[in-house]
């Protein structure tokens, strides 16, 4: 379960400080999925890294299966971080790394130990199977992407945070990646938060929240 409480976050521009989250509340139950809606610059990405331990709130509390970050020290939040899944719009592959060696990569950092039914489930379900070898440059925006959420989920994270992850993607392919991302979170009984500024994609979601003036409608 993740609970927003009274979350106030400012960034300072000079000698100008601005309010992008003001007492901002949320509360999203356990395995709930969410698309967060907002334009440019309403704060989107700031709370998504708020609930990753990127970002310190100014003041208020930000809780995620009972565990309260701003209270959590580097150490700590580092090892929070280790156990969610995180999926970026710009990919974040390793060019010179295949796409098993990419989708293994961080696993193997943080679980040496690995379950090969699971891997080979994921990249099945994720229609990677057969691009195992080849490298980021030979795929396409989407297939990119596909990696991003098997290198996301494999690791049975409890929560996973993207940040707009059809941002680069035509409208085709956007409906693909979300329908597998939410239904796979499904079945793994995954919290998701999304960012997009697509009202159509945020149809797969149960529940949908726009980020205006500092605070969710």
């Amino acid at each position: 379960m993740i609970e927003v409480k009274n979350v106030c976050f400012s960034r300072a521009d000079g000698s100008q400080t601005h309010t992008i989250l003001n007492a901002l509340n949320l509360s999203v139950p356990k395995a709930e999925h969410m698309a967060l809606l907002g334009d440019s610059g309403s704060g989107k990405t700031t709370l998504l890294h708020l609930l990753a331990g990127l970002l310190q709130p100014d003041s208020g509390a930000v809780k995620v299966n009972g565990q309260e970050l701003t209270r959590l020290n580097e150490h700590e939040l580092a090892f929070y971080r280790r156990k969610i899944g995180l999926i970026f719009q710009h990919y974040q592959l390793l060019e010179c790394l295949t796409v098993k060696q990419n989708i293994m990569f961080q696993h193997k950092l943080n679980f040496p130990t690995q379950n090969a039914d699971e891997f080979d489930q994921l990249v099945d379900a994720l229609g990677l199977a057969h691009k195992l070898s080849a490298l980021p440059h030979q795929l396409s925006g989407g297939e990119q992407q596909r990696v991003g959420i098997a290198r996301a989920l494999l690791h049975h994270p409890h929560l996973v945070l993207a940040d707009e992850p059809t941002g680069n993607l035509d409208l085709k392919r956007s409906h693909q990646v979300v329908q597998l991302l939410t239904e796979l979170c499904r079945e793994r009984q995954i919290n998701l938060i999304m960012v997009t500024h697509s009202h159509q994609l945020s149809e797969y979601f149960q529940n949908v929240k726009t980020l205006k003036d500092g605070q969710l409608d």
